[in-house]
């Protein structure tokens, strides 16, 4: 809350109060002049809160949408006013300047369109100043034909301030009005302040707690000497004492037995609730920690995040905190049920109607005699001193709670005067003056007390010696006496129970908040640890493996293997002289037995098909020689060769080949059939000598058939 902070918020809010009063101008029609200047002054305001809002010191004090907000709403109120002010020049026949004041309006429109970005929302204005843009061009352009001058040659637009910064008023704003800026105070007064009420809190609680404690000690002795119940109950009737009367009623007003059952029986319930959600705040904080752990054994010091159990020191302390304060409240909890047990039967006595407690109570023989004697009435004024103390207390507990005084003014005055505040010296100065007098009431109750229980304790010694000639009131007096003492266990009872049960409802919203906030830091290691992992993943999928092992020898692939070159391609035959007609075959010689069948002789190529040259013409280049006709019976598609006139094949032992269409099988062997196939004719051998025809020339170019 600098000064600067404060004058850039204060010219926001001025900007913002114009702007209201532009908006009501606006919808109201009031004229245009009027409007202009309004709306001129509201671009002004917000161009003095721009600068001072973007300060360097200020500047990232502000949510991020301020800053753009600001400098769009200050180039679109820019914008507006240019456009009433159009409107303006419109009414007195000045064409060409409303324009030149639209056209800047526009650009001034789209300027903060561009600057607010998302926040921009003069998305009508913007579309009106288009419109009467468009008009106004089309109307000079056909009718008028004004001169456009230039926008910095027109005249400014005046400026009608009436929104303006003004002191706070002396009374307050509204009847619930609360300053909020009345306990602000310096960082030393406000340390001085907090010392001084831990201070008073402390003298509080100490004389409550002394004032209760006196109490409690007179409450027990007047129990075990069953007072005053033993001097009502002299009068010999067998009716229910006073005393007892009015405790049942109190009893039974604040819910009796029953309400104390529903507040013993709801503990277990809060405690579990409680319990469960601490388990589980400690169990997150296990599982993370060890999780981490395992983690950091896996990748050592790869695993380069901080340690879990460094983070979650804190957490685990608070964890123990809270785990210590249950422990503790079960055990007060067992005490409490113990208690309950013990004086359960008095209490349930205490909560029946009176007749009922009447026939509870044992009767006792006369006692009539007892009335009347000095005793008796000693113990009567001593009951009225002991009920005189206990309203005083409440007064004096009341006093002590209400004392309220305000310390700022001299924390003030020490810190004007001397530059430093003296806590200690000035804290323990007024609380003696404003406690000292309570103080002195507490310690007089209490010794009051202590001189009055020794006198009752005497004075019952006497009456109990008067009693002792009467035996049948031994066992009433033992009821009653228990009857006191339940209704003094019930108060303290129903005390510690709403007590207990309200602590374990305050204590269930701080475990849950401790709950949410060991869930967020799970969640965000959680996070860390899968980001970090992913990045160990990566870096160790990109470590190379190391060269591969050399192979053995015999594992390497054969040279032949290794390339397999294909032959080069030899070259065509060259032939010196054209070639003749093609000479008849020769009988072939006879070949001897045992011989293998002769191979054919290689033919040379033939002339590739579209060889220049016409037929019958000597070419230049080689030509091949006629293929002969194949003699009848040959198939050239047949694997095995037929042998000629006298040749024998030898066949194998036992071998059958297959024969096609058409073919003779060899010497000595035997065709082979196929299942429901005829057998063949047989095939007309070669005649010997026999010759081809011959032809001067190819009848047509013949391809090279490669074998």
């Amino acid at each position: 809350m600098n000064p600067d902070t404060l004058n850039a918020l204060s010219a926001l809010m001025v900007a913002q109060a114009q702007e209201t009063i532009y908006r009501k101008c606006a919808n109201d029609k009031m004229k245009d002049v009027m409007v202009a200047k309004v709306v001129h002054q509201c671009s002004e305001l917000y161009a003095d809160a721009m600068k001072l809002m973007q300060l360097s010191t200020l500047k990232e004090l502000w949510p991020k949408e301020w800053i753009p907000t600001v400098v769009m709403k200050q180039a679109a109120f820019h914008a507006m006013a240019e456009f009433y002010q159009s409107c303006v020049c419109k009414e007195a026949r000045s064409y060409g300047e409303q324009i030149a004041r639209l056209q800047h309006a526009n650009d001034l429109m789209a300027a903060s369109s561009q600057r607010g970005g998302t926040t921009f929302n003069f998305r009508n204005e913007q579309g009106k100043i288009q419109r009467e843009l468009q008009s106004a061009k089309k109307d000079n352009d056909f009718i008028y034909h004004d001169k456009v001058p230039d926008v910095k040659t027109l005249d400014p637009i005046g400026k009608a301030q009436i929104a303006k910064p003004s002191p706070l008023p002396t009374k307050e704003f509204s009847d619930k009005f609360q300053d909020l800026f009345s306990k602000l105070v310096p960082i030393p007064v406000y340390d001085a302040l907090n010392a001084f009420e831990n201070r008073k809190n402390t003298i509080i609680s100490g004389e409550i707690g002394r004032l209760r404690e006196a109490s409690t000690l007179m409450n027990s002795v007047l129990a075990s000497l069953n007072l005053p119940a033993a001097i009502e109950d002299v009068s010999g009737s067998n009716k229910v004492p006073q005393s007892v009367l009015d405790k049942a009623k109190q009893v039974q007003d604040q819910g009796g037995m029953q309400h104390l059952d529903k507040l013993i029986n709801d503990l277990p319930e809060l405690l579990c609730r409680n319990r469960e959600i601490l388990d589980d705040c400690i169990k997150q904080l296990d599982d993370e920690e060890l999780s981490d752990k395992q983690l950091r054994d896996q990748f050592k010091e790869r695993w380069s995040r901080t340690p879990s159990d460094k983070l979650t020191k804190p957490m685990k302390d608070e964890c123990m905190k809270y785990k210590h304060i249950l422990d503790t409240a079960i055990g007060a909890d067992k005490v409490v049920q113990e208690k309950y047990a013990s004086h359960k039967s008095a209490i349930a006595l205490l909560s029946k109607p009176s007749a009922e407690i009447e026939k509870g109570i044992p009767s006792a023989g006369s006692s009539g005699g007892l009335q009347n004697n000095s005793a008796v009435q000693q113990l009567k004024k001593m009951m009225e001193e002991v009920a005189t103390i206990k309203a005083e207390r409440e007064v004096i507990e009341t006093e002590i709670k209400d004392v309220t005084f305000d310390m700022s003014s001299k924390f003030f005055s020490a810190m004007a005067s001397d530059g430093l505040i003296d806590e200690e010296s000035l804290s323990v100065g007024e609380l003696d003056r404003m406690y000292g007098p309570l103080r002195e009431q507490v310690n007089d109750s209490i010794q009051r007390q202590e001189m009055l229980m020794g006198r009752v304790q005497n004075t019952n010694t006497e009456f109990c010696q008067a009693k002792a000639s009467n035996q049948g009131a031994a066992q009433r007096e033992q009821v009653l006496k228990d009857l006191a003492a339940g209704f003094d266990m019930y108060m303290e009872l129903k005390s510690n129970l709403e007590e207990g049960t309200k602590f374990y409802n305050d204590l269930t919203p701080l475990l849950v908040k401790l709950q949410n906030k060991i869930s967020d830091f799970c969640f965000a290691r959680k996070t860390e640890k899968d980001e970090l992992m992913s990045d160990l993943q990566k870096k160790i999928a990109s470590q190379p493996t190391g060269p591969a092992p050399k192979a053995p020898s015999y594992q390497s692939p054969p040279e032949s293997t290794q390339s397999r070159v294909p032959p080069p391609r030899p070259p065509p035959p060259s032939y010196t002289s054209a070639p003749g007609p093609a000479p008849g075959y020769a009988p072939p010689n006879q070949p001897q037995a045992n011989a293998p069948p002769p191979l054919h002789e290689q033919q040379p190529p033939q002339q590739s098909y579209g060889q220049p040259g016409a037929w019958g013409q000597q070419s230049p280049y080689p030509t091949s020689m006629s293929m002969p006709a194949m003699p009848s019976g040959f198939n050239a598609y047949n694997p095995y060769m037929q042998p000629y006139p006298g040749q024998q094949q030898p066949p194998y032992p036992g071998q059958q080949q297959p024969s096609y269409p058409g073919q003779q099988p060899y010497s000595g062997q035997q065709p082979m059939q196929y299942p429901g196939q005829q057998p063949y004719p047989g095939q007309q051998q070669p005649y010997p000598g026999q010759q081809q025809p011959q032809y001067q020339n190819p009848p047509y170019p013949q391809q090279p058939q490669w074998r």
